[in-house]
């Protein structure tokens, strides 16, 4: 049998609807039971990583990148239907080994220290060896890491890793991993300056605790430096975020008014800043007043309101005086603010989504309100992986 589509997470599908784990379109199935026998065909390539498919960081290391483009295109035009555009940009696919940030778990077990990303759809850490997504100054922690949470966690005891790659260094932050004795601090003091961190954190019962800060962890957004809190949102690669830049500019041209609504850190408030004054609001509350301060200094029309979107999104009264609205939900959406959306009469607005799911659910919300959705931009920042971001534009 053949292989005619990719599920959304990343399975082969027989044209009888059977699912294939590290199958590739074009590739021909042999059923001998329940067991299937993969033929390859030209959209099928050797992965480049020893941990596939066990590890759950990677589901289509096995296809070519032109097999992958498409995959993002169809995983978006499936849940769209008939409101996917006929303008649908190239696919913006971030390169190998540009990761910077990485979320890892570790565990000690009979003196054995495993770190890695969890295996597919399960609790097991896959023991990192190697690692073709994140950047390779994240990737050189590992083994430091590995040596000291072996010393660190007792046995049977698990820890939480954030690292994140910044202008100034690597920042990195340490869930359950005890910061409270002398030779405790000392320990970590000592892996934070050998291995030149910007800074170092640990989180606990009582919140985050900064351990070590050789340098402030910076990141320039717009041609600004932004001073990031421990443990920032940042867009997964500098290329991926380049992409999203680009297309939300390119959709708000000549706004000279615009709302920028889960801000974050100013991804995009920021460049907009350079051309039109901008009102950014988020809920997280370290990350506005970071960009506030980062506005301020620069001199950037940016007016910061910390708002929880959820509960008090802005109404379309509110939003009467802009001139375009960019919105960047989490994952789970932004059904209250795009139904107010829907309802205001504004001229363009911009959706950015790391879930076409929800995306779809959105959407049909603004083309209910009388919007055409008239352009997108596909964004594949998480190589290899079956998570799709977008940009979409849409016109009253």
């Amino acid at each position: 049998m053949e292989i005619v589509r990719l599920a959304a997470r990343g399975d082969g599908v027989t044209a009888d609807g059977r699912f294939v784990l590290g199958a590739a379109v074009g590739d021909h199935v042999r059923f001998e039971g329940e067991v299937p026998i993969i033929i390859p065909g030209p959209g099928h390539v050797t992965p480049p990583c020893r941990h596939v498919p066990e590890c759950g960081g990677c589901q289509l290391q096995h296809i070519t990148d032109a097999a992958y483009a498409d995959f993002v295109v169809e995983r978006i035009s499936r849940v769209l239907g008939e409101m996917m555009p006929a303008d649908v940009a190239p696919v913006a696919l971030s390169p190998a080994r540009s990761r910077r940030r990485a979320s890892l778990r570790a565990v000690r077990r009979g003196g054995v220290l495993s770190i890695g990303f969890n295996a597919e759809a399960s609790h097991t850490i896959v023991d990192m060896q190697q690692c073709e997504v994140i950047l390779p100054e994240l990737f050189a922690l590992i083994a430091p890491l590995r040596a000291l949470l072996r010393v660190a966690l007792p046995e049977g005891q698990g820890a939480g890793i954030t690292l994140t790659a910044t202008d100034s260094g690597v920042d990195v932050l340490l869930a359950n991993v005890q910061a409270q004795t002398l030779k405790q601090i000392e320990r970590l003091s000592a892996f934070a300056a050998a291995q030149d961190l910007a800074r170092l954190c640990v989180e606990g019962a009582d919140g985050v605790e900064t351990v070590v800060e050789a340098r402030q962890p910076m990141l320039a957004m717009g041609g600004v430096p932004v001073a990031l809190p421990p443990a920032p949102f940042l867009q997964a690669t500098r290329e991926g975020e380049a992409a999203l830049v680009a297309a939300v500019l390119a959709a708000t041209t000549g706004a000279a008014r615009v709302a920028d609504l889960f801000c974050g850190l100013g991804t995009f408030a920021l460049p907009l800043s350079a051309r039109a004054k901008v009102l950014a609001a988020d809920a997280a509350g370290p990350a506005v007043a970071s960009l506030g301060a980062a506005a301020r200094a620069h001199r950037r029309p940016i007016e910061t309101a910390h708002r929880d979107l959820f509960r008090r999104p802005f109404t379309a009264a509110e939003l009467a005086v802009f001139d375009a609205v960019v919105f960047d939900p989490p994952r789970a959406g932004a059904t209250s603010q795009a139904a107010a959306l829907a309802a205001s009469k504004v001229a363009t607005v911009v959706a950015v989504s790391c879930n076409p799911n929800t995306f779809a659910r959105d959407a049909k919300l603004l083309v209910e309100g009388g919007y055409t959705l008239t352009r997108l931009w596909p964004v594949a920042q998480f190589r290899w992986s079956t998570h799709v971001e977008l940009v979409a534009e849409f016109k009253r």
